[in-house]
């Protein structure tokens, strides 16, 4: 695995606290013709501080952010694909709510983005680094992208942030909410 995930910040410490079990993306501006994928079945978080701020999210405004480290960033949790899926109704976003800490308003802007409605989601099952890793800033990680390819981080164990139990009940509950706004 070597495939990285750019996130917010916030919402990497979210899933890596067992807070969110979905990630929900349109694309950026760099993602291509084909638009963005979930291309990849295991990958890490990559943290980004651009654009970020608790004020887009649900959660209290003392939140505490990340540290960003300068010329280091660090690698902290991986996640497994468990469902993907592309939303093209807005009335279902409400099923989504207790699955992420995005404000609604973020939510409706990613999903109106561009000319064709809709915002990819995926389950995921999380897991921290264990010891987190650091590795130098480079260029090549700047830009507004989802994916970026990372060095080798495989010295280190894996630790699932939630019990297997938790994550059966989100998925079930995920998949009857968007079962139930279909």
């Amino acid at each position: 695995m070597s495939a990285a995930f750019k996130e917010w910040a916030v919402v990497c410490e979210a899933l890596g606290s067992g807070r969110q079990s979905i990630l929900l993306r349109k694309g950026g501006i760099a993602e291509g013709r084909s638009g963005f994928a979930f291309e990849h079945e295991e990958f890490f978080l990559f943290p980004t501080w651009v654009h970020q701020q608790i004020a887009r999210t649900v959660l209290p405004e003392e939140t505490p952010l990340p540290e960003e480290l300068g010329n280091e960033i660090e690698i902290r949790y991986a996640v497994s694909l468990e469902w993907t899926g592309c939303l093209q109704d807005a009335a279902r976003l409400a099923g989504l709510r207790e699955f992420h800490v995005l404000s609604d308003s973020v939510v409706r802007e990613r999903f109106s983005f561009d000319d064709k409605p809709g915002i990819q989601v995926a389950l995921v099952r999380v897991f921290r680094l264990d010891p987190p890793r650091r590795i130098p800033r480079e260029k090549k990680f700047g830009g507004c992208r989802s994916w970026v390819e990372l060095p080798d981080l495989t010295d280190c164990a894996l630790v699932s942030v939630i019990s297997d139990e938790e994550h059966a009940r989100r998925k079930t509950r995920l998949l009857a909410a968007l079962e139930a706004n279909a």
